[in-house]
C-alpha cells in the first residue's frame, strides 16, 4: 500500500543525492551549479510547501503535547531555510566560496531536519494516522503537485526568495 512517508523519504533521499553532486563541484562549474541549485528548488519548495499546508497541520490536529514539539521544530526549520538560508544563497554568485558555503550550510541543514522528520515525526504519524489515511495524503499529494496551485505556490516562494536576496549580496573573496 503507497504511503505519504515513503514518498516524502524518497524525496529527501532525492535531495541528499543532488546536494552530493553540488557539493562535490568546483568555483568553475558555475552552470553545474545553476542547473543543481534548479532541480533542488524544484524538488524541496513543492515538498516544503505542502508539508506545510496539508501535512503539518493534520499531524498537529492529533498531536500530543510531545509531538506538537516535533511540529514547532519542523515549522521553524523550513521558515529558516525559507527566510535566510535560501536567500542568502541566491544572493551569492554561483562560482565563488560564499555561494559553495551556503550551498553546504542547506545541505545539511535538509539532512538534519529530513533525518529528524523521518526518525521522530514520520514514527508518530504512523501512531496518529492509519495506513489508509497516509495512503490518501500519498494520493492527494500526487495530485497536489501536478495543480495549478502548487505551480502559483512555489512561484510564490520563489519570488519571495529573489525578493529577501536583494541587498544581501555577499562581498566575500571568491
Amino acid at each position: 500500500m503507497r504511503s505519504i512517508l515513503a514518498t516524502l523519504r524518497k524525496e529527501h533521499d532525492e535531495l541528499r543525492e543532488l546536494f552530493e553532486k553540488v557539493n562535490a563541484t568546483s568555483d568553475r562549474a558555475e552552470k553545474t551549479r545553476r542547473e543543481l541549485l534548479q532541480k533542488i528548488e524544484a524538488a524541496l519548495i513543492p515538498h516544503a510547501k505542502w508539508e506545510e499546508t496539508v501535512f503539518y497541520p493534520a499531524f498537529a490536529e492529533r498531536a500530543s503535547h510531545d509531538q506538537l514539539l516535533q511540529h514547532a521544530e519542523a515549522i521553524q526549520e523550513h521558515r529558516a531555510v525559507e527566510l535566510a538560508v535560501l536567500p542568502d544563497l541566491h544572493a551569492s554568485p554561483p562560482d565563488s566560496r560564499q555561494f559553495a558555503g551556503s550551498m553546504k550550510v542547506l545541505s545539511e541543514f535538509i539532512d538534519h531536519h529530513a533525518r529528524e522528520e523521518e526518525r521522530e515525526m514520520f514514527k508518530s504519524a504512523r501512531q496518529l494516522f492509519s495506513a489508509q489515511e497516509l495512503a490518501e495524503f500519498d494520493a492527494q499529494y500526487e495530485q497536489w503537485k501536478a495543480s495549478a496551485a502548487a505551480a502559483a505556490i512555489a512561484a510564490h516562494a520563489k519570488i519571495k526568495t529573489g525578493l529577501k536576496s536583494i541587498g544581501r549580496n555577499p562581498k566575500a573573496p571568491g
